[in-house]
C-alpha cells in the first residue's frame, strides 16, 4: 500500500492542512468554551463561587477573582503542557507528540465537563491545558517544517481560519445549549465538545508524513527523502529534493548539536536573540487584548455593555464570525505583503479600534454609544487576527534555528501561555475595578508593538528555514538584521556555501 494514504503534492499538503487545523481548532475551542457558560445560570447554580453576574459587592469582588484564577489555570498549565512537548517533539517526532497531547487534552475536556465538584472541575481545567499548549506548540512546528517557503505563510496562517471556528463553534454551541436550561447539560455539552477534535486528530495523524527535518536530526536521511519527495510531488533524486536534502543537511552540521542551554548563548547563529524575537513575537500576540474579550465575551456584552443575556450571547458568538473573515484574508495576503506589514497594521489598527471602545464604553448612559462600542469590537476582531493570530506562532517556528525548532517554538509558546494567563487572571478584576479604562491599557500597548517590529523583526516570508539561519549568520547586532534580510538574495543554503568557499579561496590566492 503506497504510504500517506497515496497522497502526493498539493494534495499531500491539503491533508497535512487539515490535519494541523483540526488541532487548532481545539485550541480556538478551548480559548472560549469556558467564557460561553460562565454566564449559563444552571453552571453558577453548580459552582456558586464562579458566579460574577448575580452578586454584589465583596461577595462580587472575591467571586471575580477566584473565576480569573480558575479560567486562567487552563493557561498557567498551558505552559507546562508547551514545554513538556518541547522535549517529546525531539525525542519521539511530532506526531507521536501531538497524538499524546491530543489524548490529554479529550481527557481533561472529560474530567471537566462531568464535574459536580469545584476540585474536579479544577483538575480538568489544569489537565486540559497541558493537553492543549502541547498542540499548539507542536502542531506550529510540524506544520512549518512540511511546507513549502513559498507557501509556508498561507499554510500556516490559515490556521486562523480554524482557530476562529473553534471560538466561534464553542459560543454558538454555548449560545444554543443555553435553551436546554435548567438541564446541567447546558454547560456540560459544550464543555466536553472539545473530545470530537480531539478524536478526529488522533486517528489520522498517523496516515500523515513525519516532519523531515526532524527525521534528518535523527540520521534517517532516507525516510526524509522519501518524505521530501513526497511533498515536491518529484523523484528522490531530483535537483528540488537533492537541495532540500543539502539544505538541511548543511544547516545541521553549522549548528552545535542542539542542547537546551544552547537557547541562551548567542553562537555564529545568533540562537538567543531568534529566541528573543519569537518569545517577543508570542507575546504580542497575548498582550493585544484579543483574551480579555474571547475569555469573557458573553460577559462583557451583559455586564459592560448592558446587553440582555440572550442578546449578549449571540452578540459574542456571531462577533467571532469576524474572525475566520480576517483569517481568510490573512491566509491570502500574509505571503504576499510580509508578516512584518501585516503586523504593523494590524496593531495600528487595533490600537485606534480600543480608542474608539474606551470612548464610547465610557457612556453608560448612551444606547447609541454603546451600540457603536459593538462595531468597534467586531472591527477589532476582523484587524486583529489579519496579522496576529496566527502569524506570531509561524513567525516563531520560523525564526528558529533548525537544530533547536521545537525547543525554541516550545519555550516561546510556554511565554505565550503565561502572559494569556496574566491576561485572563487580571480582566475580571480589571473590568470590577476601573471599567472602561482597562481597554486604553491594551490601546497603549498596541500602538507600542508598531516601532519594535519595524526595527526588530525581519521579513521571513518566501524564504526556507535554512535561508533564515543564513540572515542571522550574516547579521552583526541586534539593529541590522532587518536591513540584511531586506538585502539577502532569495537561493539555496548550498549556494551561500559554495559563495563563502569562493571567497575564501579569493583570501588565500591574495
Amino acid at each position: 500500500m503506497a504510504p500517506f494514504l497515496g497522497l502526493r503534492g498539493s494534495k499531500l499538503h491539503l491533508a497535512i492542512w487539515m490535519e494541523a487545523c483540526f488541532g487548532v481548532m481545539i485550541f480556538g475551542y478551548n480559548q472560549s468554551a469556558a467564557g460561553g457558560v460562565l454566564s449559563d445560570s444552571t453552571f453558577n447554580l453548580q459552582f456558586p463561587r464562579m458566579d460574577t453576574l448575580f452578586t454584589t459587592g465583596s461577595l462580587e469582588s472575591e467571586n471575580s477573582k477566584i473565576q480569573g484564577t480558575v479560567v486562567a489555570l487552563y493557561t498557567l498549565f498551558g505552559v507546562f503542557g508547551a514545554l513538556g512537548c518541547t522535549f517529546l517533539g525531539d525525542i519521539l517526532g511530532r506526531r507521536k507528540t501531538i497524538f499524546i497531547a491530543s489524548v490529554v487534552q479529550a481527557i481533561g475536556a472529560i474530567i471537566q465537563s462531568s464535574s459536580f465538584a469545584f476540585a474536579q472541575f479544577i483538575v480538568g481545567r489544569i489537565v486540559l491545558g497541558l493537553g492543549t499548549g502541547g498542540i499548539i506548540a507542536t502542531v506550529s512546528v510540524w506544520q512549518s517544517e512540511v511546507s513549502k517557503a513559498e507557501s509556508r505563510g498561507e499554510h500556516v496562517s490559515a490556521f486562523g481560519i480554524f482557530c476562529g471556528s473553534g471560538i466561534a463553534l464553542a459560543l454558538w454551541v454555548a449560545f444554543g445549549m443555553s435553551y436546554t436550561q435548567p438541564s446541567s447539560v447546558s454547560w456540560r455539552f459544550p464543555l466536553a465538545f472539545t473530545t470530537f477534535p480531539s478524536f478526529l486528530v488522533c486517528i489520522s495523524i498517523f496516515s500523515l508524513p513525519e516532519s523531515p527535518r526532524w527525521l534528518c536530526k535523527m540520521d534517517r536521511w532516507e525516510e526524509a527523502r522519501e518524505i521530501i519527495a513526497l511533498l515536491y510531488d518529484e523523484d528522490q533524486n531530483s535537483e528540488t529534493v537533492n537541495k532540500e536534502i543539502e539544505d538541511i543537511r548543511i544547516s545541521i552540521e553549522r549548528a552545535s548539536k542542539g542542547k537546551l542551554g544552547a537557547l541562551f548563548k548567542m553562537g555564529p547563529q545568533r540562537t538567543f536573540h531568534r529566541v528573543i524575537i519569537a518569545a517577543v513575537a508570542q507575546i504580542f500576540l497575548q498582550m493585544t487584548g484579543v483574551n480579555s474579550i474571547t475569555y469573557y465575551a458573553p460577559t462583557i456584552y451583559q455586564q459592560q455593555l448592558h446587553f440582555a443575556s440572550t442578546e449578549s450571547g449571540l452578540l459574542a458568538a456571531s462577533s467571532q464570525l469576524v474572525l475566520i473573515i480576517g483569517a481568510v484574508c490573512c491566509a491570502w495576503t500574509v505571503d504576499r505583503f510580509g508578516r512584518r506589514k501585516l503586523m504593523m497594521f494590524s496593531a495600528s489598527s487595533m490600537t485606534i479600534c480600543f480608542a474608539f471602545i474606551a470612548g464610547l464604553t465610557s457612556q453608560e448612559n448612551s444606547p447609541a454609544a454603546l451600540k457603536g462600542a459593538v462595531f468597534f469590537l467586531y472591527l477589532y476582531f476582523f484587524v486583529y487576527v489579519l496579522g496576529f493570530l496566527g502569524i506570531p506562532f509561524l513567525y516563531a517556528s520560523e525564526i528558529a534555528p533548525t537544530h533547536l525548532r521545537a525547543a525554541t517554538c516550545g519555550l516561546s509558546t510556554a511565554i505565550s501561555w503565561l502572559f494569556n494567563f496574566l491576561v485572563a487572571e487580571v480582566t475580571p478584576v480589571a473590568f470590577d475595578n476601573i471599567g472602561w479604562k482597562y481597554f486604553i491599557v491594551y490601546c497603549c500597548l498596541n500602538a507600542s508593538f508598531v516601532p519594535v517590529i519595524y526595527f526588530f523583526f525581519p521579513e521571513t516570508a518566501k524564504r526556507s528555514l535554512e535561508e533564515i539561519d543564513e540572515i542571522f549568520e550574516a547579521s552583526q547586532n541586534i539593529f541590522d538584521t532587518v536591513s540584511v534580510a531586506q538585502n539577502l538574495s532569495k537561493r539555496h543554503l548550498s549556494e551561500f556555501v559554495r559563495d563563502e568557499k569562493g571567497t575564501d579561496a579569493v583570501h588565500l590566492e591574495a
